[in-house]
């Protein structure tokens, strides 16, 4: 399924989309907005590269940065439910990793971790290791495995 598809059938319901996003700087939402007309599926994006900012925009909790680190499925969840608590969209998807270069034991390069939110659903979250594929690489992949939760959403049926 394309990008078009998705914003067709996410039109065809009704859905607004909002995205929050650390790793991939904007690049779902530029995904998205590439296509003509989605301006009427995607309300808003919200760009949280620093703790700082994910704890103002998005009200991730410092507790849950404090205990789970930014890049946790723990974390991924909160951006995604603070995405939807901030916009009037009712599907949020969100991405917090390590592109890279570099990591940890705990966390290395290419773990990214993924939320969505839909409005009438339980928020969801898993992780994704792509491996130290480096940093542009492990930033595609994450656009696109973000486009394919998205996908998955929409193609349920209506929020």
């Amino acid at each position: 399924m394309s990008v078009a598809d998705i914003l067709d059938r996410a039109r065809a319901q009704g859905v607004m989309i909002a995205t929050a996003e650390s790793c991939t700087g904007g690049m779902v939402a530029v995904a998205l907005t590439d296509v003509a007309g989605s301006s009427a599926v995607v309300e808003r994006g919200f760009v949280t590269y620093s703790n700082q900012a994910k704890i103002e925009m998005l009200c991730v909790s410092p507790e849950t940065l404090t205990a789970f680190g930014a890049v946790s499925e723990e974390t991924a969840r909160e951006m995604a439910d603070g995405a939807l608590r901030h916009s009037r969209a009712n599907l949020a998807v969100s991405i917090t990793g390590i592109a890279g270069p570099g990591g940890s034991e705990h966390k290395p390069e290419g773990r990214v971790c993924f939320g969505l939110a839909q409005t009438g659903h339980a928020t969801v979250s898993e992780t994704q290791d792509f491996g130290a594929q480096g940093r542009d690489a492990v930033r595609r992949l994450s656009r696109d495995h973000a486009l394919e939760l998205l996908q998955a959403a929409v193609s349920r049926g209506p929020v």
